[in-house]
């Protein structure tokens, strides 16, 4: 069964930091393209960032210049460094990835189950 684990969310004040995990479950699944979306209460789900398979990026507008999304394919995760956080950065921060079997050469999309990150002012 496909599973994302995801880990590093928390409370921080206004201005601090926080670094999010995302790594697929069993080592017979690799992570291709993934990302990062957050859902802020009353909101729509929204893409904060992505990295393809060979490490290309792209960043919503809101946090460029702030957060960095990165992979270590060695461990099958990808990671999400946020700095400067804002009060508005609060939200459920979701892992999504295209995962492949390297065994039964499928593939699949996937979500996490979501991280909670709090930022206070």
């Amino acid at each position: 069964q496909v599973q994302l684990v995801e880990s590093g969310g928390g409370l921080v004040q206004a201005g601090g930091s926080l670094k999010l995990s995302c790594r697929a479950s069993r080592s017979i699944f690799s992570i291709d393209a993934g990302g990062w979306y957050r859902q802020a209460p009353g909101k729509q789900r929204e893409l904060v960032a992505r990295i393809s398979d060979s490490g290309s990026t792209n960043y919503a507008d809101s946090v460029k210049g702030r957060f960095t999304i990165s992979r270590d394919n060695a461990k099958n995760t990808v990671f999400l460094q946020m700095s400067s956080l804002k009060p508005e950065d609060t939200a459920v921060y979701y892992c999504n990835a295209d995962i492949i079997n390297i065994r039964e050469s499928w593939s699949t999309n996937h979500w996490g189950q979501g991280t909670q990150v709090t930022v206070s002012s």
